[in-house]
């Protein structure tokens, strides 16, 4: 028997780093031997991508905040069910770009959505089996954030949020570091304005303190 296995979540603003950087944990982690699933939100299951769809394409903002945090657990219900819990429970390792503290900052804090609703919806998508081990919270001021995410996508129009103010994505970055000074245990907070490769390796040695070392011998893989 595997026992379940770890789940990591990476958070964060617009521009941030977090799918470069959760793609390259999980190639280091594979590199040691473990299985694993790289995921993100809202999306990581077939429903779930439909509806990622709707609320990214902003058809759904005229409906309200409160709309958009339903729609969120909805897809965050079926990406939980078919993807992450079937994974954990299989011995793997998941590798989440986005996942709760994304939906407590973008429509609770920020959105002003009341958070017992949250904390409900919570409560029935995730319970106490689906919950992150360990967040990685990349941490970018607004103005950096929404540079790289402009530089990103090109010519492309800006999805949902992107298209939000400097002051919307400041406040975003001030709630998320909010939520990790209430759950040191849970998160971690990275510089990332620092070059690449730095933010990486700070990324892993954080895993490694925390996650890695509970492994057993017989797990490390074979040189």
């Amino acid at each position: 028997m595997n026992g379940r296995g770890k789940f990591i979540t990476f958070e964060g603003g617009e521009g941030s780093g977090k799918s470069t950087h959760a793609a390259a944990l999980a190639d280091r982690l594979k590199a040691r031997g473990l299985d694993v699933v790289l995921t993100r939100e809202p999306g990581g299951s077939p429903g779930a991508e439909i509806i990622r769809h709707i609320i990214l394409s902003g058809i759904a903002k005229p409906l309200g905040t409160e709309t958009e945090t339903i729609l969120f657990a909805a897809a965050r219900d079926d990406h939980v069910k078919a993807t992450i819990l079937p994974a954990l429970q299989a011995g793997k390792w998941v590798i989440s770009d986005r996942f709760v503290d994304s939906t407590r900052v973008y429509q609770g804090v920020v959105g002003k959505v009341d958070m017992k609703l949250i904390r409900a919806l919570e409560r029935v998508t995730v319970g106490a089996d689906a919950m992150p081990d360990l967040t990685i919270l990349i941490d970018v001021p607004a103005n950096i954030g929404l540079a790289r995410a402009k530089t990103r996508r090109g010519t492309g129009a800006a999805d949902r949020f992107e298209a939000e103010s400097v002051e919307f994505h400041e406040e975003l970055r001030q709630a998320f570091l909010g939520l990790a000074a209430k759950e040191p245990k849970r998160f971690a907070v990275v510089d990332g304005r620092a070059p690449r490769d730095v933010v990486s390796e700070r990324i892993w040695q954080t895993v490694e303190q925390r996650l890695l070392g509970e492994r057993q011998p017989a797990e490390v893989a074979a040189p």
